[in-house]
């Protein structure tokens, strides 16, 4: 009898791609360093020869940002991730201390559901593909809907390059059909090992609901403090830059500046001067009711679109030139319901001003427990000791420090590992702060011989049992002495 249920043909598929997926990997486990690595090259070097054309696709079907950038991105999720983790040693031993006689071997996760979003569709596949292979892991893909073709483009083109350079048919593959039934199976199931989620809250959330070990993101929802020591004419070029580059699709990008009072005016008139338009406050009005839907969550009319675009759509009537939006905010309107403080991916920029350095880490901790908690934040100075000050108090896994956010963020304009998987830790109901990498797709199996026998280590019968009270209670003294002995003994 044929499927007609496209709920019972998507979960179909993704046991059957399982089932390929959990026996290619069984084979691949047994492969050589060089072996994986040699496919790793194969893939990257596939995904840079086919960056224009998946671009070119990714922003004809979903719409969103500039298909330039997107060159940009995948050439970077290809080339950038390849030549980083190149000699990265995931195979075996990867470590062994003979002095602590421990011994550190690296063992692969197994298959890894890997969920893509539409805002980077086949640059997310060219990285998740690598950094999995590269620890020795098959992936099967759950794409979003809106960028299908684009994915299922990019899988393919990965998928043969790894198979031509002797990686196990089935290795990489991706759901055709994606449903939410399917994409519950691919995150349920038994023969999935771990879930690399990217995507909108609701879909990391259910991927660390589903009962499988997952790494997932929040949203971002990044400010950039201009501090007052700070080069404005680059501090604004790098923010113009950061959030125009891909019509502000990266989660990195900026969400919002703060000003300092002494050098707002400065700040402001290089601003517009670099091509930013800022709105009064019946246009703010307008534009703010097509930010969020009447859910709460972001508006995917005004994701990854131009200038003119978000103006055409709110009615808006801006310069032809205009690189970014401001819209000026007060302190006292962040929360869930202030569309400004939220995060957008979208040339769109809230602004404040705040009286000084103090009042600036207490409205981005604001702005980021709003939204954003543990992703990244900016800060533009010259003051070292202001910008180590600022990163011990903001609630954030990444401080970035006189660069653009969306770029440096994801580690092409900054030494933090390139990925486009960029943790959040607790603040932020991530499992892992870090950008993910090979490393974060492992596990390690650690060797320990033994250096001490247990007569060793074991406090004496006479210490233990001595000066006990005749009420059983051990008393302060003796609970010291017994803690000494085990530290002394451990020690020798």
């Amino acid at each position: 009898m044929k499927l007609e249920d496209q709920d019972l043909i998507s979960i179909q598929e993704v046991r059957r791609l399982l089932k390929q997926a959990k026996k290619a990997q069984q084979e691949f486990s047994h492969f050589s360093q060089n072996q994986i690595d040699s496919i790793c090259a194969a893939i990257a070097d596939a995904g840079e020869q086919a960056s224009v054309k998946l671009a070119k696709m990714a922003q004809e079907e979903t719409g969103f940002g500039k298909w330039q950038d997107k060159v940009t991105k995948n050439v970077f999720a290809s080339k950038a991730v390849y030549e980083k983790y190149k000699d990265l040693k995931t195979v075996g031993v990867l470590q062994e201390h003979q002095a602590e006689k421990v011994m550190d071997i690296a063992v692969p996760m197994g298959v890894i559901a890997g969920l893509i979003p539409s805002t980077n569709p086949t640059s997310s596949i060219f990285y998740k593909a690598l950094i999995a292979v590269k620890a020795g892991n098959g992936i099967v893909f759950s794409p979003h809907p809106n960028a299908l073709k684009a994915i299922l483009e990019a899988v393919q083109i990965v998928s043969d390059a790894a198979t031509q350079a002797g990686a196990p048919k089935g290795l990489i593959s991706c759901m055709t059909v994606p449903t939410l039934p399917g994409t519950q199976e691919l995150m349920q199931n038994d023969m999935t090992n771990l879930i690399l989620a990217t995507g909108g809250g609701a879909m990391v959330h259910a991927a660390y609901s589903s009962g499988t070990p997952a790494l997932g993101v929040g949203p971002g929802n990044g400010p950039a403090f201009i501090e007052k020591s700070a080069n404005v004419r680059h501090a604004v070029s790098r923010i113009i830059d950061s959030q125009t580059f891909d019509n502000g699709t990266i989660c990195a990008s900026e969400q919002s500046i703060i000003v300092e009072s002494v050098n707002k005016k400065e700040v402001k008139a290089e601003l517009k001067a670099q091509g930013a338009y800022f709105m009064d406050e019946t246009e703010v009005a307008k534009l703010s009711q097509f930010i969020l839907r009447a859910n709460g969550t972001m508006n995917p009319q005004i994701v990854g679109k131009s200038v003119q675009a978000i103006a055409d759509l709110a009615d808006l009537n801006v310069p032809e030139a205009t690189k970014v939006l401001i819209a000026p905010d007060n302190v006292e309107n962040v929360g869930p319901n202030d569309p400004y403080a939220r995060e957008k991916l979208a040339p769109i920029l809230a602004y404040f001003e705040v009286p000084d350095v103090n009042a600036a880490e207490q409205l981005a901790q604001k702005l980021l427990l709003n939204e954003g908690a543990g992703h990244t934040a900016m800060i533009h100075t010259e003051n070292q000791a202001v910008a180590r000050h600022y990163a011990l108090n903001v609630p954030t896994s990444r401080i970035l420090v006189n660069t653009a956010g969306s770029l440096g963020g994801i580690g092409a304009t900054t030494n933090l590992k390139p990925a486009l998987t960029l943790g959040c830790g607790a603040v932020g109901g991530s499992a892992t702060s870090d950008n993910i990498n090979p490393l974060n797709l492992l596990n390690l199996r650690r060797v320990a011989y033994g250096i001490h026998e247990v007569d060793e280590v074991r406090v004496s019968e006479s210490s233990s049992n001595s000066d006990l009270s005749q009420t059983g209670v051990i008393p302060d003294s003796l609970v010291d002495a017994l803690v000494d002995q085990v530290l002394e003994k451990l020690s020798n």
